[in-house]
């Protein structure tokens, strides 16, 4: 039997509202409501929610992405707050054991957190990664999942990217090179 969690990543305000610092815009705004059920469905099942985050600090240079990208989720900002309805159901459900909020500081949800050792804890062997950006912080924690040995499942409908061209090139990458479920 497999045990699932869900995977929430980056789903910001400055990833996906219009005046977002680094927006993906109407792509990341059309998936809310589809996150939005995917969260519903395991809060009834009391299973597994991680909400992973950017976190940044403002004018940090020693930062490799203060090279690459505009300041963007800024600790203690509205752009670091979760999204629209995201958020919303969020607050309402973030005080159960099962779902839980971790800071990132790279691409990948797994590098400097624990992650690994709370999915390992709970006896997770499936994730369902949803969020932004499909080709960014998406594609990094896949593949760390599939080096991890995690069972993917990655859901068009609830991934989006700034870049069309990225977003289904990792698509492609995800089902082909990592054997996820693309759904």
């Amino acid at each position: 039997m497999k045990k699932s969690a869900l995977i929430i990543v980056d789903y910001s305000n400055d990833f996906v509202a219009d005046n977002g610092k680094l927006t993906c815009g109407e792509p990341g705004q059309k998936i809310e409501s589809y996150i939005v059920e995917r969260i519903e469905a395991y809060n009834k099942e009391k299973n597994d929610i991680f909400f992973m985050m950017d976190l940044h600090y403002e004018e940090n240079q020693f930062h490799p992405e203060s090279k690459l990208f505009p300041p963007h989720n800024i600790i203690g900002t509205l752009g670091r707050e979760l999204y629209g309805k995201v958020n919303d159901i969020y607050q309402n459900i973030l005080f159960n054991d099962y779902v839980h909020y971790l800071d990132k500081t790279r691409y990948d949800s797994f590098h400097g957190t624990p992650l690994d050792i709370m999915l390992r804890e709970r006896g997770i062997t499936h994730l369902e990664i949803v969020g932004v950006c499909t080709d960014i912080c998406i594609l990094h924690t896949a593949v760390t999942a599939y080096n991890l040995g995690y069972h993917l499942t990655i859901p068009v409908k609830g991934v989006a990217s700034f870049n069309p061209v990225g977003h289904d090139w990792a698509l492609d990458h995800f089902k082909n090179s990592l054997g996820a479920e693309v759904e």
